[in-house]
């Protein structure tokens, strides 16, 4: 480990090499991936006053094992090799790392001894392994790491009352929901630089709210409400809000996090970090805590092997699937599960234990899902005993963890679960066999939950052996979108949950043929889509209006890999980022598929819309302002106006402006041109060439060769 060095150090050793130091341009300097060189930053420098790490001590890979047997000399090899055995199965221990002290009176053990592991990680495994471990009836291991020696022996002795701190007023962290052109925020990361900009759609342009260079080491993420910016670091997260730009307001300790998830009501934060074992053999060491976001505490830990966190969901960093813990639905984050063999393991954060103390029990549960309002899960479980036992899509309730629920399903291959946002629909993607059991075919049950018994329907597409290529819901709404065809230009389907008397039935709306799309991306406030072609299609969009099921404009965005709508639904997002060397920026769209502005930026990474917090109006407000909008709309219509013709003088002025500089730059030539007059009639021999009258014009008549070629061969007939 580097030594930390002070400024006063580098000037001096600057001066002894003849450095100037005042010429170097110190922020163009770049540190190697996870170097420092031993030179603390202002975040490093913090969390190690604040909480010094076991590292700085040297001691945190070493344990201490107590309620050994004393044994005399003969006796000692034997204890060692059973202590080793059972230690070496956890980590590798150094070379002379197991040392059993002996008293030099009586010969004899004194009752514990110390272990070195290579890394602290393993002695933390081994720690929580072999604490209360039940060696015979008169041995019961009670396991220390040593650095917790050191952290009590630096406990005083006396007793000091904790300081009373006056109080003093936090920041205003909902500050920018109340722009006066009710913009909103995006964040975007390129190079070594992360950006806040308000999206001016009236000016054409962004305005730069915030930047920092290298204000994060890997990525960035808003909180689901918008409240935080987090930002990631080798020695842990932050978050970042307020009402005067972005402040630091809270760090969230956690070595070499990889991966971080808020909950939906941002009061807490899940971050996730694994670490190569000594032996290749072993699978990675994860570590998971669950910090309170307000004070910065850690409320549950989670340590264990990368085995024991792959069960389910998509595979991501080392094999593990994220995110591992997935929260309770609506805003209140009373609950969060994770999936592990055979049971679902569902925790409330009153406690953060176990619910009821014990996880579901569900044989060979495969998936679940929250419904994003209620606390109600729905699970998979497929087929079981060569099909003798069908799979199974059930709903069950929390806490009371009673089944409301259940569809068996036969000749099953696949199963993929939609809830709507709202809650009120699930929809169950299931991929059947055919009787030859050679191919597959899709059908969907769907399920109205909010309805009595809640009642299945099931749909099947018109020609069903059709692949499922995309299928969204409509945000707060009753339609649904899917993408399905086997041709390179599939046809896209909307359908709706009601019909025009409102029975509870499933109806298709329209079929669109032949489009280029193979992604769904519904506007916030339902209504309208974009029918995007990722990818292959090289970011085809349309734009289309489902209340009306007509398109409304078409566009490009060559080689697009985002796709983003705004929290307001009043703007779309385009980006290429640089998992494409060329053309990487974003371009801003309106809902309707007029194209705004393009921003170009080089190593661009992440463009991400600051979400908005739910809306304070009761839906009868809402309703109300929609039947009055045209009323509203005046006082708005004028101020886009005002913007309009603010942006027409800008142009006019920066035309005026060239023009004047146009003038200056002729009529600065124009001078030179008459000062060097007398120069010019000197080389001429007194001749004034400068004069309109000195020029003849004369007409010269040029005789052009058509074709030489054929004006040869007649030449050399004629001598012949």
């Amino acid at each position: 480990m580097a030594l930390p060095i002070s400024m006063e150090g580098i000037e001096a050793r600057a001066r002894e090499l003849g450095v100037d130091l005042s010429a170097v341009d110190l922020d163009s300097i770049t540190l190697p991936a996870g170097e420092d060189f031993g030179i603390l930053s202002d975040d490093e420098e913090v969390l190690r006053n604040e909480d010094p790490p076991e590292l700085e001590m040297g001691l945190s890979n070493i344990i201490v094992v107590d309620n050994l047997p004393v044994v005399p000399p003969e006796k000692f090899e034997k204890l060692e090799n059973v202590i080793r055995k059972i230690y070496s199965q956890i980590g590798a221990i150094k070379e002379n790392g197991l040392w059993m002290p002996v008293n030099p009176e009586t010969k004899k053990t004194y009752g514990y001894c110390f272990i070195e592991y290579n890394t602290p990680q393993e002695a933390e495994l081994a720690r929580e392994k072999t604490n209360g471990y039940k060696l015979d009836k008169s041995h019961i291991f009670a396991v220390n790491m040593l650095d917790d020696f050191e952290k009590y022996m630096k406990v005083p002795d006396t007793w000091t009352p904790a300081e009373i701190k006056p109080y003093a007023p936090g920041e205003n962290l909902l500050k920018w929901l109340t722009d006066e052109k009710a913009r909103d925020q995006f964040v975007i990361r390129a190079g070594t630089l992360t950006e806040v900009y308000w999206n001016d759609a009236r000016k054409l342009a962004p305005e730069l709210v915030f930047q920092k260079q290298y204000w994060t080491d890997s990525f960035i993420q808003w909180s689901p409400l918008g409240t935080y910016l987090a930002t990631v670091h080798r020695q842990g997260s932050q978050v970042w809000g307020g009402e005067n730009g972005f402040e630091r307001l809270m760090r969230f300790a956690h070595p070499m996090v990889k991966l971080i998830d808020f909950s939906p009501g941002e009061r807490f934060l899940v971050t996730y970090s694994s670490h190569e074992p000594s032996n290749p053999r072993d699978t990675h060491r994860v570590v998971l805590n669950v910090f309170d976001v307000r004070t910065g505490k850690v409320m549950r830990d989670f340590k264990g092997s990368a085995d024991e966190f792959t069960t389910g969901g998509n595979i991501g960093v080392s094999g593990v699937s994220w995110p591992i813990f997935r929260w309770g639905g609506g805003k209140d984050d009373k609950y969060f599960a994770r999936l592990g063999k055979n049971v679902i393991s569902v925790y409330e954060t009153n406690t953060f234990s176990l619910l009821d103390k014990k996880s579901l029990k569900v044989e060979n549960v495969v998936d679940f899902s929250w419904s994003p309002t209620d606390p109600i899960i729905s699970l998979f479980v497929p087929e079981m005993g060569g099909g003798n036992q069908p799979a199974r899509v059930s709903l069950v309730q929390i806490p009371g963890k009673e089944e409301l629920r259940q569809k068996n399903l036969f000749s099953v291959s696949d199963c993929k679960m939609y809830w709507q946002n709202n809650g009120e629909y699930l929809a169950v993607q299931v991929d059947r066999y055919t009787k030859t059991k050679k191919s597959t075919y899709t059908g969907f049950e769907l399920f109205r939950i909010k309805e009595r018994d809640i009642p299945i329907e099931v749909l099947e597409l018109e020609n069903k052996n059709d692949k499922i290529i995309a299928f969204a819901w409509e945000p707060k709404g009753h339609r649904f979108a899917i993408i399905h065809g086997d041709g390179p230009r599939p046809d896209v389907s909307f359908y709706t949950m009601r019909t025009s008397n409102n029975t509870s039935r499933v109806t298709k709306l329209t079929t669109l043929k032949a489009k280029q799309a193979n992604a769904l991306f519904w506007s916030p406030a339902g209504r309208f889509i974009v029918l995007a072609g990722l990818k292959g299609f090289n970011g085809q969009l349309e734009f289309y209006n489902v209340d009306e099921l007509e398109t409304m404009a078409t566009g490009e965005h060559f080689m697009a890999t985002d796709i983003m709508w705004d929290p307001t639904g009043r703007y779309l997002a385009t980006a290429v980022t640089s998992v494409h060397e060329m053309e990487n920026g974003f371009q801003i769209w309106s809902f309707n598929g007029k194209h705004l502005y393009k921003v170009s930026k080089d190593h661009f990474y992440q463009f991400i819309w600051r979400p908005r917090p739910p809306s304070l109006l009761t839906p009868e407000k809402e309703e109300e302002i929609s039947k009055n909008l045209k009323k509203y709309s005046k006082k708005y219509e004028q101020e886009d106006q005002d913007a309009f013709n603010q942006l027409s003088e800008q142009e006019r002025k920066r035309r005026t402006q060239l023009q004047e500089e146009w003038d200056s730059w002729v009529a600065k030539w124009r001078q030179i041109h008459e000062e060097e007059r007398a120069y010019r009639r000197e080389l001429r021999d007194g001749e004034a060439s400068d004069e309109e009258e000195e020029y003849e014009a004369k007409e010269v008549e040029v005789e052009e060769v058509v074709d030489v070629t054929e004006e040869v061969l007649a030449f050399d007939l004629d001598q012949e």
